[in-house]
């Protein structure tokens, strides 16, 4: 079986470093948080002025008023601060933003991402995922490696409207851990109950193994 997305988000937590700075991006992403171990000096960062994030709360911590990006009820760590949206994006056109973690609908050999729109779906904007894949020093994205019907989401080039080009650095889908290099998929980690060739079947980009590859430890 794939991966959950709890599975995904636990992974991805892995990648952060003490000490990072770290912008979540709605939907998976947002999860990332509850396993990061207390110990670890990080500090999330969301676009709307939040900067110390904590787990989502529990039914007595809900705070209406303390919200992230995606209007979910959040916690604040100790340290943390709160300001406009104008300072929090001024932080991340200023690079000071360590890791972003962004969901995607499409992501490509390239390293190009769209995840802001579909055509002829009523959106509210593109929110602030052009400035963080611009801005963010690393870029790592969330994601389902396949949609509903089945089809690829990992392609050969992406067919909705762009995010940003050449900015992804590595992707956490339900199938495995995957890099871009050259313009090519490069699989790390196979989700435990998969095999690299299901894992390959799956993806419409060039993709080969890494030659480390393994199944995924979680």
């Amino acid at each position: 079986m794939p991966l959950t997305k709890e599975q995904i988000a636990k992974r991805i937590a892995q990648e952060v470093q003490p000490g990072f700075c770290v912008n979540l991006g709605i939907g998976i992403p947002t999860l990332v948080a509850n396993y990061i171990p207390e110990s670890m000096n990080v500090m999330f960062q969301s676009e709307n002025g939040l900067l110390g994030m904590g787990p989502f709360p529990t039914e007595a911590q809900v705070d209406a008023d303390l919200i992230n990006a995606g209007k979910q009820t959040v916690t604040a760590v100790k340290g943390a601060s709160f300001f406009s949206s104008a300072d929090s994006f001024a932080m991340i056109r200023g690079g000071h933003v360590d890791l972003t973690i962004l969901g995607a609908m499409e992501v490509d050999e390239s390293g190009d991402i769209a995840n802001w729109m579909v055509p002829g779906k009523l959106i509210k904007g593109m929110g602030g995922a052009m400035d963080l894949v611009a801005g963010a020093q690393r870029v790592i994205v969330a994601m389902q490696h396949t949609d509903k019907s089945g089809a690829s989401k990992l392609r050969k080039a992406c067919t909705l409207p762009l995010t940003g080009k050449k900015c992804i650095h590595k992707i956490v889908s339900d199938f495995g851990v995957i890099d871009i290099q050259n313009g090519e998929f490069i699989l790390r980690e196979y989700a435990p109950d998969l095999t690299p060739e299901k894992v390959i079947a799956a993806t419409e980009g060039k993709m080969r193994l890494a030659p480390d590859c393994k199944p995924m430890s979680l």
